[in-house]
């Protein structure tokens, strides 16, 4: 079992990780604002069905075969490059909505939909990966017992957090959307920064390396 003082420093490192700005928050932003909070709430079952995935590979060891094959990793990254990129046009394409933009009038995403964009925009992400099979190791030791057990433990753990924290997020979106509604220069100023954030969030993790 992991003493309770390892488990905290993790939760700790857990919580700066998720309150960074990255994939999943912009999309959860996103979808609080311009669809509701029950649209983040869906969206945010299928994130943290994301970092499920993930765990499941960090605690089976498949995260280390995935990131020892070059070709392998490249696929996902490049893959997640690209729907970053394809999230960027979105925002500044022409006659197109920012995502912070409220309209009442568009169409909702289905649950379906909105499950499956947050599990992809968490899967995608190989960075993911690598922070499981670089971070998870700093806090499991043999004579703390199953290894598996402790990467589930630790697994947990970050995801608890995670969710506490985007739930809060969640919420708390849609009350930004009245003052961007008001403020037009806000909404365009933010569409050509939200398209920034992500393209440079998409070459990043194109020229990135797994280590």
């Amino acid at each position: 079992m992991i003493p309770i003082h390892e488990l905290l420093w993790f939760a700790l490192a857990a919580f700066l990780m998720v309150i960074s700005p990255g994939p999943n928050m912009i999309y959860l932003i996103s979808r609080s604002i311009t669809q509701g909070k029950t649209a983040g709430l869906v969206s945010l079952v299928g994130v943290i069905c994301g970092f499920l995935f993930h765990i499941v590979l960090a605690g089976f060891g498949l995260t280390a075969i995935l990131l020892a094959v070059p070709f392998a990793y490249g696929i996902l990254k490049i893959s997640g490059a690209i729907y970053l990129l394809y999230l960027a046009y979105q925002a500044i394409k022409p006659n197109g909505k920012t995502f912070f933009e409220v309209n009442e009038h568009i169409a909702k995403d289905k649950p379906r939909k909105l499950f499956l964009m947050g599990f992809l925009t968490n899967v995608l992400n190989p960075k993911m990966a690598v922070f499981y099979l670089s971070f998870f190791p700093q806090f499991i030791r043999p004579e703390y017992g199953s290894i598996f057990a402790q990467s589930m433990t630790l697994g947990i753990t970050q995801i608890f957090i995670s969710f506490t924290i985007n739930f809060v997020i969640v919420m708390t979106a849609a009350k930004m959307a009245s003052f961007l509604t008001r403020n037009p220069l806000w909404v365009r100023a933010q569409k050509w920064f939200m398209a920034s954030v992500l393209t440079f969030l998409a070459l990043k993790m194109v020229l990135s390396k797994a280590k």
